[in-house]
């Protein structure tokens, strides 16, 4: 992918768009909900308010029969597009999955959920990342993903809480070294009954990722366990 989202998702560009259709399901968009749905319920940061702002909802995803069933549901942006991310259609050979891994997989969690930003205007994705209930607590699972993003710097975790949900929050700044620049990423983990969830927000650069904020923002307001 070509968002820098995590070392995850780096691969050479001929093979992410050999590639592109086999890692989504056939569900696409988020669950009904109209432009109207509700942002409702709070989310904390260390007693810190977001400056920027919240994206009016276009639907929901996590629900069963939703484009991602997870073990949360969080609204999505008007526009954006969700879609489940299809391990098996990488085939089942041990090639296709140790290419899977090294697609899917940041530090201890593997991608289940992609929501792209692209047909709201944006470069980047949403993307939702799940591991078993042994993998750890929030805290730990968190630390552990935002390390494999690679060249990380000044990185800032916090408390979270929404919905019931507790967790920790990171922003941070993810050097590529092709490029010599520097881009901001963000992610929050939440402990459930069926594993640790991470929800990672990653733009094609700052400028990006700033213009994708009110999306993230969204999303971990509306957080609840399904």
């Amino acid at each position: 992918m070509s968002d820098g989202a995590g070392t995850a998702w780096r691969v050479p560009l001929a093979a992410a768009v050999l590639l592109g259709g086999a890692l989504t399901g056939c569900a696409d968009g988020a669950e009904p909900g109209g432009a109207g749905a509700s942002a409702g319920g709070t989310a904390t940061s260390a007693g810190v308010a977001s400056s920027a702002g919240v994206a009016r909802s276009g639907g929901r995803v996590g629900a069963d029969g939703s484009a991602c069933p997870l073990p949360v549901a969080f609204d999505v942006a008007a526009g954006w597009k969700a879609k489940a991310v299809d391990r098996a259609g990488l085939g089942n050979s041990a090639e296709a999955g140790e290419l899977a891994d090294a697609l899917l997989k940041q530090g201890p969690v593997t991608a289940v959920c992609e929501i792209d930003a692209k047909p709201a205007g944006n470069i980047g994705f949403l993307r939702v990342y799940t591991a078993g209930p042994t993998a750890g607590d929030a805290r730990t699972v968190l630390r552990a993903f935002v390390a494999a993003e690679g060249s990380v710097s000044r990185v800032t975790y916090r408390a979270f809480e929404s919905g019931g949900l507790s967790g920790v929050e990171a922003d941070y700044l993810v050097t590529d070294k092709l490029l010599e620049e520097k881009a901001k990423k963000s992610a929050v983990a939440v402990t459930t009954p069926k594993g640790p969830v991470v929800l990672h927000l990653g733009g094609l650069d700052t400028g990006e990722h700033d213009e994708m904020l009110p999306a993230y923002e969204l999303a971990k307001r509306t957080l609840r366990a399904t």
